[in-house]
């Protein structure tokens, strides 16, 4: 690792001296400002130098996004040929122009940083000598402290290592933990003003629930792997956090993916300074939509009671029966009708069986025996 990552040994500890020279104009060139914020300067400097790379992460998750419906269709028409499937998404991603690495290029080209400066802390909490950084700045580093932590310790150092640094073990694992827990928080609360604000919630994709999943995972690695690091690499981690949140609240604002919460914000807050010019026929639908929404009449609701005391007093009004009264074979004029109508039936009965016995029948054909 030494051998791969030594350039970046030397570039890394170059910068951070350069920075320490210039606020030890300000603070103790011994004191923990004077180091912390060196270690801070190094992080603003390299995210400048990754604006253009965030610009281009920016694009490739939104064209991820918009491509999720054709890619889970390539999925399930190519389910049991890989290979197919996997010549059509390298299709697609050819015809659309979109790069699934680059959403990560950001992390991918801050990682060698990280390495190094840990690798740089660690070769000062043993006492070593590392890049531009000789033995009396390794002294001053040494007797750093950054509210009563020295910027080398970690959370799982020895009580003796500790004290042999001029801290106490309990100021160290306060501090760390602070650190660790602000350090999550930072990276949860990112990526779910990502998932809440930035995502186009019209589209259902797998995507979104990726996501989701990563908003926990994340700050959960932070929290276990944050106890291996020194302070001054949680410093460096914390103010990346912190820089990746301010700049991605400000992207959401200015430029938020269409179909968004942050979108629909936007458009309504450039319709209230009148910047936003909407088309004719748009402004005439949502005039003619308010206006049958104002004309409609909704029915008055009633209570139960007087649903109940409605239905009563239909039921009592004299001269209607109701159907079960109607229905009964013995009630008034119906009973007596239907009695007239079986007699009639009877008779009329009566006379055809009389007919058909004595009445004069008519003559067999002379063929017929």
């Amino acid at each position: 690792m030494d051998t791969i990552l030594g350039p970046l040994y030397y570039a890394v500890s170059w910068i951070i001296v350069q920075f320490h020279a210039f606020y030890s104009l300000i603070f103790n060139r011994d004191s923990g400002w004077a180091w912390g914020l060196s270690i801070v300067s190094l992080v603003v400097l390299i995210r400048i130098c990754l604006i253009p790379l965030f610009v281009k992460q920016i694009k490739a998750t939104r064209n991820m996004q918009a491509l999720q419906p054709k890619m889970k269709a390539i999925q399930e028409r190519y389910k049991s040929d890989k290979q197919r499937q996997s010549e059509e998404m390298m299709k697609l991603y050819k015809e659309t122009g979109t790069n699934p690495l680059s959403s990560c290029l950001p992390i991918l080209a801050q990682s060698p940083f990280f390495i190094s400066l840990y690798q740089v802390l660690n070769h000062i909490a043993q006492g070593k000598t590392v890049g531009f950084i000789d033995k009396s700045l390794l002294d001053s580093a040494r007797q750093a402290h950054i509210f009563g932590a020295p910027l080398s310790v970690k959370f799982t150092d020895s009580a003796a290592k500790v004290e042999s640094l001029g801290a106490s073990l309990t100021d160290v694992r306060v501090v760390t933990v602070i650190m660790i827990i602000l350090m999550s928080l930072s990276q949860f609360y990112t990526q779910r003003q990502l998932m809440t604000k930035n995502v186009d919630l019209t589209v259902k994709t797998p995507f979104m629930q990726q996501q989701k999943m990563l908003m926990y995972v994340f700050p959960i690695m932070f929290a276990v792997f944050g106890i291996n690091f020194p302070v001054g690499v949680l410093v460096y981690w914390l103010t990346t956090n912190v820089w990746t949140l301010g700049q991605q609240m400000f992207v959401i604002r200015r430029n938020p993916t269409p179909g968004s919460l942050a979108f629909a914000q936007r458009q309504e807050r450039l319709r209230a300074k009148g910047k936003l010019k909407e088309a004719p026929a748009e402004v005439e639908a949502k005039k003619a939509a308010e206006a049958a929404r104002a004309s409609r009449q909704q029915p008055k609701r009633q209570t139960k009671s007087k649903r109940q005391v409605g239905g009563t007093t239909q039921a009592a009004q004299p001269g209607k029966k109701t159907s079960l009264e109607k229905d009964q074979p013995g009630s008034g004029e119906g009973s007596g009708g239907d009695a007239k109508s079986d007699q009639a039936g009877g008779s009329s009965r009566g006379t055809k069986a009389g007919q058909r016995k004595g009445g004069p029948q008519q003559p067999k054909h002379p063929t017929k025996k």
